[in-house]
């Protein structure tokens, strides 16, 4: 059974040097009272993933704008001008995944897999410094390169509802890169608009199981 807890609270499980994994797609989908909390706290040299760094007033853009981060692994960072200045004024580190790519290596974390071939990125600054090998495939043999997966101490979610038990549902897109993500991390919290006592199976998208804590939105 996931425990309810504060926005705070969540906060203070995150500590300096930290790597967080935050859900959300420019900002939708993003926990953004648990970000608010995180804020207040200051922590500093996290390593943040997530497809992107929002606005900077809206999302893990608050974060960027607070200096809070070393290094940000993502898919785009073009809405929030602040990142790029700060990597073009060597402050912050930042690594850009082709998006599907980002995807994968969150869930070969999840599950426990070395890595993956793919062919995404070849010819490009994405293969820099990464293994590439002739893969066999369908129509011939092909060239892919070499990815890595990513884990995280703590996975920062939004959901539309939860139960006790610590069930989740997603609203329309809102659901993006957060189911994925509760699968690789060591603490994973959940923000929620709606906290009920019992979800019908049928509308379960991420397990209990995987959520070690509940806050309520603006709480």
């Amino acid at each position: 059974m996931a425990k309810v807890i504060t926005s705070d609270e969540a906060a203070a499980m995150v500590n300096d040097g930290d790597t967080i994994l935050v859900g959300g797609f420019l900002a939708v989908g993003t926990p953004e009272t648990i970000v608010d909390a995180l804020v207040r706290k200051n922590v500093k040299n996290l390593t943040l993933v997530c497809n992107d760094t929002g606005f900077p007033d809206r999302g893990v853009g608050k974060m960027i704008v607070n200096k809070q981060f070393k290094k940000v692994q993502a898919s785009h960072m073009g809405t929030n001008k602040e990142t790029g200045r700060q990597m073009n004024a060597g402050e912050l580190e930042v690594e850009l995944n082709p998006q599907g790519t980002l995807a994968e290596r969150i869930r070969c974390g999840g599950i426990g897999l070395g890595g993956f071939y793919t062919p995404t990125g070849l010819g490009t600054p994405v293969q820099e410094g990464k293994e590439v090998r002739v893969m066999p495939g369908v129509g011939g043999d092909r060239e892919m390169l070499l990815e890595y997966p990513i884990k995280g101490k703590v996975a920062l979610l939004k959901a539309f509802t939860a139960d006790k038990y610590g069930n989740l549902k997603y609203h329309a897109t809102a659901r993006n890169f957060n189911p994925i993500m509760a699968f690789a991390a060591d603490i994973v919290i959940a923000e929620v608009d709606n906290l009920i006592d019992f979800m019908d199976p049928d509308e379960v998208v991420t397990p209990g199981v995987l959520v070690d804590y509940i806050v309520r939105r603006g709480r």
